[in-house]
Order: C-alpha cells, then structure tokens, then sequence
C-alpha cells in the first residue's frame, strides 16, 4: 500500500485551518496568527503552503478571504465551514476531518 504522505498533510493541513477560523469567530483572523497555529502542528509548514490552502478552502466556501493590497491576508468563517467544522454536513474528499466518533 502506497502512502501518499503530501495528500495527508494538505487535507489535514485544511482540517485545521477550517478549526482555525472557527474558532475565531465572531471575528476574522489574521494570517499572521494562522500562520503561527500552523507552525504549532507542522513546524516546517511555510507561508506559500498555508496560503495555497486557504485559497483551495475559499474556492470550496469554507472561508472567506479578505486580501489587503499590503499583502496581509484576513480569515473568516464561513456558513459551510462553521457546518463542516460542527459534523453537521458532509465532509467531501480534500479535507481530512477525522470521522464523528462521539
């Protein structure tokens, strides 16, 4: 069995930003801080990986993202994220949510 170990990462990489801006909500969150929540689970992720998750999150409505032209970028919620992040829908393939066990 072949494990590919960059597919894990990535999805649980937007497992956890998706946790991220949900638990910042009723506010945005800043890259800055996202960026440090990473580095707390993966210790060499770096900014352009963080980033390429966000936009794969935004394409799939689960954050929005707010970019300023001084190229910090704003985190938020969405309605999807806040449903993907509460079980209360389906969680399709690209994101690896652990299974309900509760």
């Amino acid at each position: 069995m072949n494990i590919d170990e960059a597919k894990i990462r990535r999805e649980s990489l937007r497992w956890y930003l998706v946790l991220a801006a949900y638990n910042a909500r009723p506010t945005e969150v800043v890259e800055d801080v996202i960026q440090q929540t990473m580095r707390s689970l993966y210790p060499d992720v770096s900014p352009l990986e963080v980033r390429k998750e966000l936009d794969y999150l935004e394409d799939r409505a689960m954050v929005k993202l707010r970019k300023e032209p001084s190229g910090r970028w704003w985190v938020d919620v969405t309605r999807y994220g806040v449903d993907l992040a509460e079980y209360t829908i389906d969680c399709q393939p690209g994101i690896a949510r652990p299974e309900k066990y509760w």
